[in-house]
């Protein structure tokens, strides 16, 4: 944080404890068993010509020149938009802390798990949604051929089935009922027509929307396996209930396969992270309702943990495309699509090849495997690849050849494509003075507000409400007050007409 006269080095040493503190089993063609071979091989295909060459194969040195600095420039820029390390990391270390104050607030019964893009790290503290998982602790789901004896007999036990249901969903069997089963739980079962319980996923979701909720929340309809709520009117929260999976064969299998990423003990931490299941079917199979969807939500975001800052960036600018070039109006490309792409590339190539010099280059090849998902509807998920992530995608023909010549006309364009960036463009013509002094700002006033978003949980009671009169509350508020002074004093003096302290704290921190 910034020194000077407005130091608030006392505040931070302070606060730094809470930072411390039914379908087809296997419907792949020939055809998409190849283009899978080429996500898992990373090779040249010889029916793309027009792929971007390699640096060996440049056609000349000047454009390897023009590449590079261009990607430098990138690199540096991103930083100065929130995408450095250490704001990442400060960020990723805010919220894990606050995964562990709220599943201690809860005594151990649910394991709370900030997800997506802000588990990651990766946006900003209005950027995005805030996606939390909540899984029930009290149950546990097991393999087709995993012993249930060594789980005690308070905790419910299902079996999964997986036989019939596409790659990587399942329905849940009740293999025994447990001593101190939720009623969101109990409540879910149904008859499976032979006389046997299943957990209805639908139920589930239902069951669980049916919570009290704290003053200040006000709650959405469902959208698929999450329930969307808004917090204090500014603050969008999609909140899934899930439960623990335990699944050695799939993830061994995952385990086992050669890479050049991650390391030997990440993969292994990824293991011993486990999985979960999500209340949500295969979307064109007629027992949707019972399905249940396989994740790795903490291993994923042990694996984006360990991407380097070159492989992190092009995961944001990818992002970026998407929101700013490509706005997919329901999902038909998301961010999962695009982390999955950019797992790929990085577990098949060496890791040196991806340094600040190179990420325009690895944005070319990430854009083409984008279009070659588009044009092929295939793109296998990074943890089951026997499960095609563009397999309900909802895209429909128009959608698809606009978004694939937009593609192709970015991919023409060379380093110049980054220009299609709003952010980018901004920042270039705010370049140097200005976009580093608002950046200082903007970065202060995010880490004062994860700061402060730890520190309510811990002065708050089991209603909710929280102590407004505590000394570090207060000197967090204080030094909040004291930039957006600076921040909005700056803007009049350089002609901004935006003077409202709210709006203006709202477009900083987006």
């Amino acid at each position: 944080l910034r020194g000077g006269p407005h130091s608030i080095s006392t505040q931070v040493a302070c606060v730094t404890a809470v930072f411390k503190h039914s379908a087809p089993k296997n419907n792949l063609t020939d055809r998409s068993r190849a283009r899978t071979v080429w996500m898992a091989e990373s090779g040249t295909r010889p029916d793309e010509p027009e792929r971007f060459p390699r640096q060996g194969s440049m056609s000349s040195k000047q454009d390897l020149i023009q590449w590079e600095n261009a990607s430098v420039e990138t690199c540096t820029i991103l930083s100065w938009l929130g995408y450095g390390q250490e704001i990442i990391q400060a960020r990723r270390d805010a919220y894990r802390e606050n995964d562990k104050l709220w599943t201690a607030r809860f005594c151990g019964k649910a394991t709370y798990i900030i997800t997506g893009s802000k588990g990651e790290g990766l946006s900003s503290f209005l950027e995005s949604d805030f996606d939390q998982m909540v899984v029930n602790n009290r149950v546990i789901c097991l393999e087709d051929d995993v012993k249930s004896s060594a789980f005690p007999g308070e905790i419910t036990v299902l079996r999964s089935l997986s036989r019939r249901s596409y790659h990587g969903h399942c329905r849940l069997l009740l293999e025994r009922r447990g001593t101190t089963i939720h009623r969101h739980v109990h409540d879910a079962f149904c008859d499976d027509g032979y006389g046997r319980e299943l957990l209805s996923s639908d139920l589930y979701v239902n069951n669980c929307s049916k919570e009290d909720l704290t003053e200040g929340i006000v709650q959405h309809e469902r959208a698929g396996p999450s329930i969307p709520s808004t917090i204090y009117g500014h603050l969008h929260r999609d909140k899934v209930h899930a439960l623990h999976y335990y699944c050695p064969n799939i993830l061994s299998k995952w385990a086992a396969r050669p890479r050049h990423w991650p390391p030997t003990e990440v993969v292994q931490y990824v293991v011993s992270l486990g999985a979960f299941l999500t209340p949500v079917g295969f979307k064109v199979s007629e027992y949707q309702h019972v399905e249940w969807r396989v994740c790795f939500k903490a291993g994923e975001i042990e694996l984006i943990s360990n991407l380097n800052d070159t492989q992190t960036k092009l995961f944001v600018l990818l992002k970026m495309i998407k929101n700013d070039v490509l706005h997919p109006r329901k999902k038909e490309v998301s961010s999962y699509t695009l982390k999955n792409i950019v797992l790929w590339m990085a577990e098949n190539n060496p890791q040196a090849s991806f340094h600040k010099k190179s990420i325009l280059q690895w944005l070319h090849e990430a854009l083409d495997a984008l279009r070659v998902a588009l044009i092929t509807l295939e793109l296998p998920y990074y943890m089951i690849p026997e499960r095609n992530l563009m397999a309900t995608s909802g895209l429909d023909g128009e959608q698809q050849r606009i978004w694939i010549s937009t593609i192709t006309d970015m991919l023409n364009e060379g380093p110049k494509m980054i220009l299609r960036l709003p952010k980018i463009r901004k920042a270039l013509i705010a370049h140097p003075e200005p976009l580093r002094w608002y950046s200082g700002r903007r970065i202060e006033l995010e880490l004062l507000m994860l700061m402060r978003m730890n520190r309510v949980v811990i002065c708050s009671d089991e209603n909710g409400e929280f102590d407004d009169t505590d000394a570090i509350l207060q000197a967090l508020k204080r030094r909040t007050d004291e930039v957006m002074t600076d921040v909005g004093v700056r803007m009049i003096m350089e002609g901004s007409r935006v003077i409202d302290a709210d709006a203006i704290f709202d477009r900083i921190m987006m």
